[in-house]
């Protein structure tokens, strides 16, 4: 791709990541990571959508505190807290080609299964509910992507999309302070990815205030149907073996 592409390629992957997030409060990361990486690499974009989610999600925090079920959230952000610098970690060890399809898999096979229909019987325990926060975390510092065990674990049993959505903004909202200070301290936080994020920060923005519309009066189906579509889409888009047809 020229630079002129790469760039439009970008705003366009941050608009849609925008739309999806704030219609069903995830899918931005399924989104954003593996289209921008596969232009500027994941040690740029996880980051980049850090930055980029954490300054732009704060309007939407309040109202998400109030009706968010703590009682969930707090050992599932107690957990992914322990685990985000172990997957900050694999970020630098892994060549990117490779997290580039552990992404897009991992991106699949979730949406696969909760287009399934599949819904588990456990409850939430503090056991299990922590065992996915520590998943969570790994996946969240290597990518800004904790949110496919979590929205699994949530759609899974069952629940009104409401309580979800608000579920997983209080809980990225605690999850991103540890990832923001892991990557901090790993010196991701650069000049090139602070660039990039006020480039693709209006799109993004313009992106979360839609989804958030667009979300009032959606109906349980309707919020499935449209995220899972968005996020399927984007998952196969950012496979690698699309690389010559795009140009990347």
């Amino acid at each position: 791709m020229t630079f002129d592409v790469v760039l439009v390629w970008a705003v366009l992957t941050a608009l849609i990541a925008g739309v999806t997030r704030g219609f069903s409060g995830f899918g931005g990361a399924l989104i954003f990571v593996p289209l921008v990486s596969a232009v500027y690499g994941p040690r740029i974009a996880a980051p980049t959508l850090l930055v980029i989610d954490t300054a732009l999600t704060l309007p939407f925090l309040i109202q998400a505190f109030r009706a968010c079920m703590w009682r969930q959230v707090a050992p599932l952000a107690a957990g992914a807290v322990l685990t985000v610098p172990l997957g900050v970690a694999i970020l630098g060890w892994i060549d990117p080609l490779v997290l580039r399809w552990f992404f897009a898999a991992l991106s699949l096979a979730m949406l696969a299964l909760l287009v399934s229909g599949w819904r588990h019987s456990g409850g939430h325990g503090l056991p299990t509910t922590f065992g996915v926060g520590l998943l969570a975390g790994v996946l969240g510092g290597a990518a800004q992507m904790s949110g496919p065990p979590v929205v699994a674990y949530w759609l899974g049993s069952g629940q009104p999309s409401s309580v979800v959505r608000a579920n997983l903004f209080g809980f990225f909202a605690l999850a991103t302070l540890s990832s923001g200070t892991a990557y901090a301290v790993s010196g991701m936080i650069t000049h090139e990815v602070g660039l990039l994020s006020l480039i693709l920060g209006p799109a993004y923005a313009v992106g979360l205030f839609t989804g958030n519309r667009a979300f009032r009066g959606a109906s349980d189906d309707h919020f499935r149907r449209v995220a899972y579509g968005i996020i399927g889409l984007a998952a196969l888009a950012s496979l690698p073996i699309f690389d010559g047809l795009l140009g990347r």
